[in-house]
Order: C-alpha cells, then structure tokens, then sequence
C-alpha cells in the first residue's frame, strides 16, 4: 500500500493581468499575492515609499490569473489525489485542466479537491486561479442589499461584505493595498490512508497532579480504521494505545498523564511542549502521521462580581495572571513575505519587554502556524478577535455560512495552542452599535430576532461564534467583543474589557491621569509618535520633505486630525522643536509617558482586588513604515515607549507618582502642596525582602533638597502591590524637584522609578552634566549625571540590540547598559529633553 505524499507547489508559476497579452505573463513562486510579484517584476514602484500608494491603486480593480503545470501523474489503484489549498486571497476560481473544480470568496477557509480521475497521467496538467476584484466585488454585493445599514468606521463600508482582510482597504495606520493571490500554500497529495485531524481535550486536577488527555483522530481514505496514538515528551513516549475509528471516521482514546510539565505564561513557570502524534500503518509499514504539539494548562477567564463590579482577569493553573502586553496588526501589508525568522524577532521582542499577552487585532488576518507555535513556545498568551472589525456587519445567509465555515477551519486549525486563552467575537462592532444607534435589546435572547434588526451581526457574536468556541475548542473562553460589558455600554469601566480612547482621541484627556480612565481590563488605548529618523528617510523620497510637518510625513500618517492631536500633547508638555530629530524625540517622549503613567497605574490596581486583570496597548508593530501608535516600527526599531514599558512590567517594579495637578484649568497656577506615594508591585509567587529608597532631588541644582527614605526588610506582597510610603510635598517651601525611587534585593538595584512635576515645559534642562561611555569593546554604556536627566534615548542601530533606553538619569546613581551585536565605527547616538537648551 502506497504512502501518504505532499508535494508543494512553490515554483514555476505564472501570474498575468487576465485582459493582458499571452507575452506578459511573469513568472512567481507562492505564496505570494499580486502586488510582490508586480514590484518583483518593477511593473509598480514600491508602494511603501513616498506617494507611491496612489500609484497603484489600478492593481485592486484588476482581475489576475495565475497559472502553474503540474508534470504527469499517475494515481495508484485505491489512492486519492488531492489538491489542497490552504488559503485563497480570495475571490478566486480554480481550474484544473481547463475545467472549473472550486470556487471560493473567503480568505479564511482552506480547501480540499479531489482530483483523482481529473489527473492526466501522459501530459501536464495545468492548474489556473483566476482572481476576481474584491474591492469591486464587494461593492457588487453592497448594492445587493440595499435593506442593510452600511456604516462604520476605517475604509469603505463596502468591505464589510467580504471575508477578507479589512485593513487591506486602509485603516487609520495602514496603506489602501487591496491584495489577491494565493497567499497560503498549495499542494498536491496522493494516498490511500490519512490522518486529516487529531486534537485533545485536557483536563487537570484541580492539584494540577493528573493530566487527562482525550485525544481524537479523525481518520481518512481506504484503510482499516486504526490508527497508533502516541504522546511523547522530551523523546520519551509516555503513553500510546491502538486506536480505531467509529462510523463517523473518528477514534477516541484518553490518557492518564500523571505529575505533568505544565505550560505557563513566561515569568510564571516554563514552557514545555507534548508532542502528541497519530499514524496509520498498512503490514507494519507507516502510511502517514500527524505529529503536534501540545501545553498540558488550565486557563480561566475569571469574571465573578466584587467591590468594583465584576472582575475580568485570566488565571492560568490556578495562578492570577496580570496580562500586560500589546495589541497586533499583520506585520506587513503584504503578509506572504513576513518570514519565520521575523515572526520569531517580534515575538521574542515581546518577552524581553515582560509582555505576556498578545492581541491578534479584528480587522487583521488569521496568522499563520508558526505565529501560534512560537507564542507556546515562548509562553506569550494569545487573545484572538475573530476578524470583524470597527462595522455594522451584514448577516444575509450566504455571508452566515461562510462565517460558520471560517469559524470551524479556524478553531480546528488552532485548538491545539495552549497559548490561545480567549476568542472574542469582534473589534468594536459594538461601539459602533452605539455611536449609530442601532437596534440592540440584551434582554432579548431570541436570536431570530436579532436577524431582524438593523445590527443582525448580533447574530454573528452572541450565536454562531460562541457555538463554534464550545463546539470546536471548549477550554477556551469566548467574549462577545472588544470591548463588550455583559450588553452594558462599552464605556462601563466596571465590567468586560474597554477601549480607552480619551487620551488621543475623543475628550483628549491628560495622559498623567490614564490611570484614572481605565476599567478592568483595558485591551486598547495608546499615544502616537513619530518612528525614528532610519524609519522616516526610508520613505521620503524627496530629502526636502525631512521636516515634521511636510506633505510625505502627513501622508505616511493615516490617523484623522494627527497634526491637531500630536500638536495638543507636544504644546501641553513640552517646549517645542522645529527640527525633525528634535520633534522625533519629543513625539517619542509623550508616547513613553503616556504608557508609563498608564501601564504604571493599572498594574498598581492589580493589587486592589484584581481591579485591573490586564493592559494590551495599541498597538505593537506596524504594516508599513508611519507614525502611528505602534511602540516597534515596520523595521522592528524599538520606540522609547517599549522600554518604558518593560520597565513598569518588570517581576519586579517600584512606582513613585505624586497627584495629578491639571495646570490647564486652574490657568497655570501652581499646586501649593502635591500628595505623592510610594508603592511595589509584582508578580513573584513568593515572598521578597527587599530594601526601599527614595530621594528628594533638584532639577535645577541636583542637590538633594532632604532627607531620603529608607525602608528595609520590606516584604514585598506575592502577585500583588506592596504600599510603602506617602507623603505631602509643601511646593511653596521646596523649589521644583523628582522623586527618585529604587527598589533593591540583596544589595542590587533591580528597579528605577522618577517621578517629575508636569509639566515638563516649564523647567530648564541646561547644563546636566551628563556622561555617557562606553566601553572599549562597545558591550555596554556607562550613564551618570551632576543633574537629573530626562528621557536619554539611544539610536536604534540595525541589529544592535540595547538592554535600556528613555532613561531618566539621577545624580548619585550610575547606570549601566549592555549593548549586544554592536557594529559600525562610532557608538551609538543618543539625545534627552532639553538637549538644545
């Protein structure tokens, strides 16, 4: 009996505009999608660079076909072929041989086609995709259903028709790109048997001492329904049985799995993997297997009522977690080309900033295997939107059972990751619910009735979607949306998660106060800056438009009234730079602040009954290279926010903030005294003893203006908050100066907190003494200062990877970072607030 073959059709395709010559046809290998092959043959600019977005716009209104041959092939006698297709970008017709074998309008679903009789097995075979428009498409059927409310928010409202990327029609940090192609692999299979699924269902003791493991395999082709499961850890077996299938072609077995390796977020417990596997065997000879890999965890979501209202945190083998992280985006707007080796550069970016959780963000894609691999490997939990994002979607049936389909490709796909801990059902689909007063009853639990109203996408969230998680991946929690409150408004602070968009957007709060804006898990929020200058000279093309406000900067910032927002923050806090290194820096600056004030507030709530479970800032990475609200550019150089955050995200942190005075209204009149406190948070599961300090330090002399405060033998509160201090500032009798806090255990420094008066604006930052070497061989930089320094960043050299950055530097405390990877003839640049003065 034949075993099981794949062979990948990577090479030798064709690619040609469907109304163009026979002679343009150019040749691509996949996946890929139009527009590379299109710049990889120089038939459009680089869209990324200057204008050139506009240039090519043509490319979605056209219809494109790719082509491959396949050489001869003969079919054994019982055995299947089977062309598979992974992913379809997306509305695309197949032909093989000249005759139509599959249709598809969703870029979401992977299919399979028998083409076992459809073979030649003399000649060729040629395979044919044609790829309709699906900017046009989409229109076509927006007109087709003219009873449906078409709104939203971000690109035309016309995408909300298609299951397909939605930032591809442009969104508020992203380009207008509408791709199509082949954007996943294609293979040709021949077998007679095969495994075509295998998954588990765990449970753990509520010891955690016993893992049960329910292993399922899906058997499939002309065999004789058995199949060897096995589990193995670390190339050991540990348990394997002969399984056989029932009428419905499945085989069930459980295992007892006893004092397992448990899988933990990073910073909690390591991140071992079970390799789970099941084959298929004819006279001892192996057809095909199927190997996984699996993380034996219990993860919960827990929401239960307290003193705040109803609490929304994860815990993760009986272990409270708090979920500081990012929000993520597809790391480029033309996905087929993120590699391995990038996934792997921003993911383990995220575990040196002591980010545990990531939000794979509504209006992006399904990532790709390796994305969810490497976030258990690294033990990065995933929250994924399912992708709906910023629209009143429509529900006609058509769209309901593609959705049911994308729905249980998806889940099967992925429910293997112990990574995964939460599907939510969309990005802001709610909000706009609200904003355009749609028809939503909460106490109406018919769901045929919500088909009738003007939000029928009710249906999508609160039916389809929570059936499909308890159907297909049943350990995972499911939340209606981001951000949804038990059909409460979204801005209730006190229940489900929140979008705070009051510091930028709407109200446009003080970011000092972000603390005060939050709710109980607060999976958005954020501040703009600029990328670093390597990042902006990439695009500009025309060396007179390097200045902060020129035509090629505003259009590599997609973000509505940016020049207005980006202006209220730099003239609120700082005095303001014309130069565009100077403005770079002071963008960057705001931003680091902002997060600081936010990450540091809410992870204090941690301790305060859970009152804040987590905090997912927007966003992570870019599409492209802009100014947007990422912390890492589209070229993973690391914005001084990063740093800021790894800093309040720590094992171990020490936080120092005095009362928020808000100058504005009281028309710059100084606070006469300003209350301040001292406090330490972490997320060790045992005790620390720890030694606290805190400094009173001028701005203008560096001299200490009193006594310092020493606490020692402190005992820091596990997983918790530890206040230690509070006081009264008299700003009448002491001239302006920070507070200056570090935590130690065992004689070393492993935490910095300064805290400064605000506005930054009104102090002087001349003549601070600053001294910064490094050593001979460049490995690391030595800080110090005669005067307290604000906001010392490094450049971000390609490569060169720093342990710090948008340091505050304190008379009296040297500090010291390593450097890896350094290269180039001169150390690496670096500016602080005031550099001009």
């Amino acid at each position: 009996m034949s075993t099981f073959t794949a062979v990948e059709l990577k090479t030798n395709w064709l690619v040609k505009q469907k109304d163009g010559e026979e002679e343009e046809w150019l040749s691509c290998s996949i996946p890929t999608n139009i527009h590379l092959d299109l710049i990889a043959h120089k038939k459009i600019p680089d869209p990324f660079l200057g204008f050139n977005e506009l240039k090519v716009q043509w490319v979605a209104e056209k219809t494109w076909i790719y082509k491959t041959e396949l050489p001869a092939t003969q079919v054994p006698d019982g055995a299947v072929a089977v062309l598979a297709f992974d992913g379809l970008d997306t509305f695309a017709t197949v032909k093989l041989n000249g005759t139509q074998i599959l249709s598809s309008d969703n870029m979401w679903i992977g299919h399979r086609v028998d083409v076992t009789t459809m073979l030649n097995n003399k000649s060729n075979n040629v395979l044919e995709i044609e790829f309709d428009s699906a900017l046009l498409r989409a229109r076509e059927i927006e007109k087709q259903h003219p009873e449906h409310v078409w709104t939203g928010s971000n690109g035309e409202m016309a995408r909300l028709a298609v299951r397909k990327a939605q930032y591809h029609w442009g969104w508020d940090w992203g380009p207008v790109l509408n791709t199509c192609g082949p954007w996943m692999p294609i293979r040709l299979e021949v077998y007679k048997s095969r495994v075509a699924d295998l998954w588990t269902d765990v449970e753990l003791d509520d010891d955690l001492k016993t893992a049960t493991v329910h292993v399922h395999t899906e058997l499939e082709g002309n065999h004789d329904a058995r199949a060897i499961v096995r589990i193995g850890y670390q190339g050991k077996i540990v348990a394997e049985a002969v399984v056989e299938a029932g009428e419905d072609g499945i085989a069930h077995t459980t295992f007892q799995v006893q004092s397992p390796e448990l899988w933990y977020p990073h910073g909690y417990g390591k991140q071992p993997l079970y390799e789970i596997s099941a084959a298929t065997y004819h006279d001892k000879i192996e057809l095909h297997r199927m190997t996984k890999k699996i993380g034996l965890r219990k993860a919960e979501l827990v929401q239960r009522p307290d003193k705040h209202g109803k609490s929304f945190y994860f815990r993760i083998n009986n272990i409270d977690v708090f979920c500081g992280g990012s929000d993520w985006i597809p790391a480029d707007s033309f996905t087929p080309r993120i590699t391995e080796a990038k996934y792997r550069r921003w993911l383990e970016l995220m575990v040196d900033g002591n980010q545990v959780m990531i939000r794979n963000w509504g209006g992006g894609i399904w990532e790709p295997d390796i994305f969810y691999g490497l976030c258990d490997e690294l033990g990065i939990m995933v929250w994924q939107d399912f992708l709906f994002g910023c629209g009143n979607y429509p529900a006609f049936p058509a769209i309901l059972k593609s959705i049911e389909d994308e729905a249980a490709f998806q889940l099967k796909r992925l429910r293997h990751h112990p990574s995964l801990v939460i599907y939510a059902g969309n990005n802001e689909d709610y909000q706009i619910q609200e904003q355009h007063h749609l028809e939503y009853n909460y106490e109406d639990k018919n769901p045929d009735n919500w088909l009738k109203t003007n939000f029928p996408a009710r249906y999508i969230y609160e039916k389809i979607l929570p059936e499909a998680v308890a159907k297909y991946s049943p350990s995972v929690a499911y939340h209606p949306g981001s951000p949804w409150g038990d059909g409460k408004p979204t801005s209730d602070p006190t229940v489900g998660d929140l979008h705070q968009w009051n510091v930028w957007h709407g109200s446009q709060e003080k970011y000092q106060i972000f603390d005060s804006l939050g709710g109980r898990f607060n999976s958005e929020f954020g501040m703009e800056a600029f990328p670093h200058l390597a990042t902006i000279e990439s695009f500009v093309t025309d060396k007179k438009d390097l200045y902060p406000q020129s035509h090629t900067l505003d259009f590599h910032n997609k973000a509505d009234g940016h020049e207005r927002r980006i202006a209220t923050y730099m003239v609120e806090n700082f005095r303001t730079r014309t130069d565009l290194e100077g403005f770079i820096h002071l963008t960057q600056l705001a931003q680091s602040e902002a997060l600081m004030f936010a990450y540091r507030g809410w992870r204090q709530q941690w301790g305060d009954d859970r009152k804040c479970g987590g905090a997912l800032c927007w966003q992570l990475n870019d599409c492209w290279p802009v100014t947007s609200w990422a912390i890492v550019d589209y070229y993973l150089r690391k914005k001084p926010a990063y740093y800021a955050m790894a800093r309040v995200l720590a094992p171990l942190a020490i936080g120092v903030r005095r009362a928020h005075h808000d100058w504005s209204v009281v028309h710059a009149r100084p606070a006469k005294t300003s209350e301040y406190e001292l406090y330490l948070v972490s997320n060790q599961l045992t005790h620390v003893t720890a030694t606290v300090e805190l400094r009173y330090i001028s701005i203008s002399t560096g001299k200490e203006i009193q006594k310092s405060v020493v606490h020692k033998d402190v005992k820091v509160v596990p997983n918790g908050t530890t206040p230690i201090y509070a006081g009264t500032i008299d700003n009448e009798a002491t001239e302006p100066h920070i507070l200056a806090a570090r935590l130690f255990v065992n004689g070393k420094v492993v935490a910095r907190d300064v805290d400064w008066p605000q506005p930054y604006k009104y102090y002087g930052f001349e003549n601070r003494g600053l001294s910064v070497k490094f050593n001979k061989d460049k490995s690391e930089i030595r800080i110090k200062a005669d005067k307290p320094v604000k906001g010392l960043v490094f450049e971000e050299r390609e490569g060169v990877l720093i342990s710090d950055s948008a340091i505050d530097v304190v008379p009296g405390d040297e500090q010291v970072v390593k450097v890896r990877h350094f290269h180039g003839s001169e150390p690496l640049s670096y500016r602080y607030l005031g550099d001009n003065q």
